[in-house]
């Protein structure tokens, strides 16, 4: 029995908004597609908790005995200034600034986010396909579209009609928004739009005699809409129907609900059973914007530069720290909270190490530890029940309890059958690392950290030599709000200690 079958998976699906029992496309197999990053700028923490959900999502189905594809996708072109159909490609803007070629800031985006990921033990997907790597597919499909009578051509752009499509089918299914109600909001067209209506987005763009990036194509030269790249490369690679479609919240409309409409109208059904979107981070309460001055990137958290940190953290830290909130929560960062995560995290992976070296003595009770059992049980019981780390964190926590009784002797392993024992070390191994993708922070971080201690122990010595005693003070002091305790000895010794 794989164990799918004794733990099966709810997951809370966001067509129809309610928690249900996972049934896969195919028995055994999972097929997850989750909208990447557009790689114009630094990857920043919102789309990491984002990759992260996933990660966990991707992780926990593979422990439980499933083969999984999957696909996640480098949006390359075609994602315009907010998020709209006109304005300019966000890649070729940024190529237009910096002087370079739209592949050349591709490239330099796409491997800062890959190792962003690594950083935080984001493991990469099966699959991960570019948007400038389908350009032949998505006309075909755009093509498909206006065969159907779903899509029409305006001087070189192609813009799907929703309310053609709307005739047979539910635009709005995901998100909940009303036809009437989109149509009365916002702008009206004027007479320099193409659009039949204002509702309609764009499957393919004519280019501008300014835009960078196009390729020939039946209506003309042109670029890919945002939404019908997703739809190609989903497709493409799960079939026309697959398992998980996910994203962050700020995707289920309209992209999500445009991706749904292409779908079903160039397919005649559905393109996921299932979606999942991760909500978005905080900052002391308040939304996390570069305009609010409380947005920082991942390299920010690592070294602490930043006004809002008081410090550093290990990026296990902060995966920890992500993972102590249910994915469709909030998540708020504070320094307060990142050092409450610092200490855990530290606690669960001081008991990994000992329950790593620990072996049962063998002979001992010949049934099974009621305690250890059910720990196990509400390990998987929690993660199945819509991916919630945050009580499979409360229950890591009671099984570390546990281990460091084991360790004291205050419960004695020959009280616990082998079977229990091992059982509940494979668990708590399996769960911390290949499941929650927790590992300790590398050693060679370690080293750096030893070195660059003394390099300031140096630099204080010197100070002190000099009589500049309020470089030396300073250099104390900080070092104590990192957490490293300087010893002054006989002789003007120093040495220190991590707390």
């Amino acid at each position: 029995m794989e164990l799918y079958d004794k733990y099966p998976v709810h997951l809370s699906n966001s067509l129809g908004g309610k928690k249900e029992l996972f049934t896969p496309v195919n028995p055994g197999h999972v097929g997850m597609y989750v909208c990447g990053p557009t790689v114009y700028n630094d990857v920043h923490l919102g789309n990491v908790r984002t990759f992260l959900t996933f990660d966990i999502v991707s992780r926990y189905f593979r422990h439980l005995g499933y083969k999984v594809r999957y696909v996640r996708n480098i949006t390359d072109v075609g994602h315009l200034e907010n998020d709209a159909d006109e304005g300019e490609d966000k890649i070729s803007k940024k190529a237009r600034l910096e002087q370079l070629e739209p592949m050349e800031v591709v490239k330099h985006y796409t491997e800062g986010f890959h190792e962003v990921s690594r950083q935080f033990n984001i493991l990469p997907p099966s699959i991960e396909p570019s948007a400038t790597g389908h350009i032949v597919e998505q006309i075909q499909i755009t093509q498909k579209l206006i065969d159907l009578g779903l899509a029409y051509e305006v001087n070189g752009s192609v813009y799907f009609d929703v309310l053609a499509y709307d005739k047979n089918n539910h635009y709005g299914i995901l998100s909940g928004r009303v036809i009437e109600d989109l149509m009365e909001s916002g702008r009206k067209l004027d007479s320099q739009d193409e659009k039949r209506n204002k509702i309609d987005f764009a499957l393919w763009k004519k280019a501008s005699p300014y835009h960078i990036m196009r390729w020939p194509s039946p209506w003309g030269e042109g670029f890919p809409g945002w939404h019908i790249e997703c739809t190609v490369m989903s497709t493409k690679y799960l079939g026309e129907t697959f398992d998980i479609h996910g994203g962050g919240m700020d995707l289920k409309f309209p992209h999500h609900e445009c991706e749904i409409a292409q779908a079903v109208g160039a397919h005649g059904k559905a393109p996921a059973n299932y979606w999942m979107h991760s909500n978005m981070l905080t900052v002391n309460g308040q939304k996390m914007s570069k305009s609010l001055g409380n947005s920082f990137l991942p390299r920010q958290l690592f070294t602490g530069d930043h006004p809002m940190l008081e410090r550093g953290y290990g990026p296990m830290t902060v995966r920890f720290f992500m993972l102590q909130s249910h994915y469709s929560s909030t998540l708020d960062f504070s320094n307060e909270a990142l050092n409450a995560a610092e200490k855990g995290f530290r606690k669960l992976s001081n008991a990994l190490g000992i329950i790593k070296k620990m072996n049962h003595p063998g002979g001992g009770a010949a049934t099974g530890n009621s305690d250890l059992d059910k720990l196990v049980t509400d390990a998987y019981t929690n993660m199945s029940d819509d991916f919630n780390t945050a009580k499979t964190l409360a229950v890591l926590f009671e099984m570390a309890s546990r281990i460091n009784d084991m360790k004291s002797g205050n419960l004695s392993l020959k009280s616990v059958s082998e079977e229990s024992f091992q059982t509940f070390k494979k668990t708590y191994t399996a769960v911390m690392e290949d499941v929650l993708g927790l590992r300790e922070e590398q050693e060679h971080d370690h080293e750096l950290l030893k070195g660059v201690i003394h390099v300031l122990i140096d630099l204080r010595k010197k100070a002190r030599e000099d009589r500049n005693y309020a470089l030396s003070d300073r250099i104390r002091d900080d070092l104590k709000r990192l957490g490293v305790q300087l010893m002054d000895g006989k002789e003007g010794e120093m040495s220190y200690t991590l707390e």
